[in-house]
């Protein structure tokens, strides 16, 4: 059986019902770039710009992406970007709506559609930003200080390396702090870039 274009899987994933995160969301947020992407990076889940807007990483955590895939030497508009969880899970807080982790069967659920993606595009490399994107890719729980900065094999026999996701760094205690956690997470996406020559 052929695999689904990316075109595809995005329109079927507009109806999504798989878990009961569609009920609140605004929309599915696919992922977004070509489908000949050597690296594919794996989010958590949408927050609320992304939600609003339809598009992975466009809220403060994309502009830190954005400016971090630069600083690596990787264009953005070469790679995939996408989510472990396509919809967004909040807590409603007066006119706010702040984020709430997805948890293990909203990942489960939601890895039908991430799995797609994978094989629709075949990546050199797969990016884990973060614990949901690497409890995805890995099927268990990841403690991200432990396995940061390291090609690994995963499941499905492609290459993957976890790093932190780039809101960990908006929430960062003190300017010298996010400088240090920035530049580490510059490095991480560095070794993602050597790896695809490799």
């Amino acid at each position: 059986m052929a695999t689904p274009s990316l075109k595809t899987l995005a329109a079927q994933a507009r109806r999504c019902e798989r878990c009961p995160l569609y009920r609140a969301a605004t929309q599915t947020v696919f992922g977004e770039g070509p489908a000949d992407a050597t690296i594919v990076f794996v989010g958590e889940q949408p927050g609320d710009q992304e939600d609003r807007q339809g598009r992975p990483f466009v809220g403060p955590a994309g502009t830190i992406f954005d400016k971090a895939l630069a600083e690596a030497g990787i264009a953005r508009d070469r790679v995939y970007v996408t989510n472990a969880v396509k919809h967004f899970k909040f807590v409603p807080r007066g006119k706010r709506r702040l984020h709430k982790s997805p948890d293990s069967y909203e990942i489960d659920r939601c890895k039908w559609w991430l799995d797609r993606e994978l094989a629709a595009i075949r990546p050199c490399l797969t990016v884990a930003l973060g614990a949901t994107a690497a409890r995805a890719l890995t099927g268990r729980p990841v403690t991200i200080s432990r396995s940061r900065g390291q090609v690994i094999d995963l499941p499905d026999g492609r290459r993957g390396l976890i790093t932190t996701h780039p809101s960990a760094l908006l929430r960062m205690p003190g300017a010298e702090a996010r400088q240090r956690a920035y530049a580490e997470f510059v490095k991480d996406l560095a070794l993602a870039a050597d790896a695809i020559t490799v």
